[in-house]
Formats: structure tokens, sequence, C-alpha cells
């Protein structure tokens, strides 16, 4: 195999790799942005919770 060969070769390799990583990443990013999502739900019922328990020990 020539240099120019195994350089081609590798570039090919590389290429495929940079596929996958690319590919991983997005859904890295994707599960990401449902983790926030998530959090930002659960936030928002402990907030209601909150509000609702100091609704009913305030209530008469």
């Amino acid at each position: 195999m020539s240099d120019l060969e195994r350089i081609t070769a590798l570039r090919s390799e590389l290429d495929g790799l940079a596929e996958e990583l690319a590919k991983r990443l997005r859904e890295v990013e994707a599960e990401r942005e449902e983790l926030g999502i998530a959090g930002r739900i659960l936030r928002g019922r402990r907030a209601a919770d909150r509000l609702t328990y100091q609704s009913r020990q305030t209530a008469p």
C-alpha cells in the first residue's frame, strides 16, 4: 500500500468517525434539552405544591 493509499484510507476512517461523533453529539444535545424541560416541569410542580401547602396552612 502506498503512502497516498494509506492517507486516503485513514482520512476515510476519520470521516466515518467524525460522522459517528456528530450523530452522538446531536443525540446528547437532544437528551440534555429533554432533561432541561423535565427539570423546569419538576420545579414548576414543586412550586405549585408549596403554594397549595401554604394556602392550606392559612385556610380557616
